[in-house]
């Protein structure tokens, strides 16, 4: 798989269901971590472009707060997660019982260290599903926590992939609290495997790329 927009509908319905097992494995980490029940559902699943990554969030000089992560090991790539900053404020209010908690000013490091936890089980979760489903090792490395534009942050996370593509996977993710099903909490999961990856991942899938 050379490029990955040859993606057929089979290789998406494949990424949706691990996105869906994903997402239940990151619900229940976090209701456990939470101490209350929490549901993640993932709306859409789809190939994206560099330049649409940045658009479906507001542009290039959106600001975001975003954790980056290294996917390390038989299939290696990039994963981005990215919140609106209101967002991200009303998980870690949420998540640290600080309903004062804001980005405005110095955001105090309990609120970075809530986010970074966020990313680590989302991360951790979508990439033990894809483990799962084709037997290869896969792990994240430590989450790095950025609040910018989400320009200058996709800039600087794919500043050494951008010889060798220029889309991801970009899985819509909702995270909500059952008793306030209507307050969602609502994120982008960018998951950028290398080139060779795919083929790969595919390969193990026992789907030709």
């Amino acid at each position: 798989m050379d490029d990955i927009r040859n993606l057929t509908g089979t290789h998406i319905d494949i990424l949706r269901e691990m996105g869906n097992i994903g997402a239940g494995n990151a619900a229940t980490a976090l209701s456990m971590l939470l101490n209350k029940k929490i549901e993640m559902a993932v709306s859409r699943v789809q190939i994206a472009t560099f330049a649409e990554m940045m658009e479906l969030i507001g542009g290039p000089e959106q600001v975001v707060a975003c954790v980056y992560l290294r996917v390390e090991g038989e299939a290696p790539g990039n994963m981005f997660f990215v919140l609106p900053p209101d967002q991200a404020e009303k998980f870690v209010r949420r998540m640290t019982g600080d309903g004062s908690f804001s980005f405005q000013g110095e955001a105090h490091e309990l609120g970075r260290s809530a986010l970074q936890e966020l990313g680590n089980i989302l991360a951790g979760s979508y990439l033990s599903a894809l483990a799962d489903f084709t037997r290869l090792n896969l792990h994240p490395s430590v989450p790095a926590l950025a609040i910018d534009m989400i320009g200058a942050v996709l800039s600087f996370g794919l500043l050494e992939l951008s010889r060798v593509g220029d889309c991801a996977i970009l899985i819509d993710t909702a995270i909500y609290d059952d008793r306030r099903p209507n307050e969602s909490i609502n994120g982008h999961f960018f998951l950028l495997p290398d080139p060779e990856s795919f083929s790969i991942i595919f390969r193990a899938l026992g789907v030709e790329g």
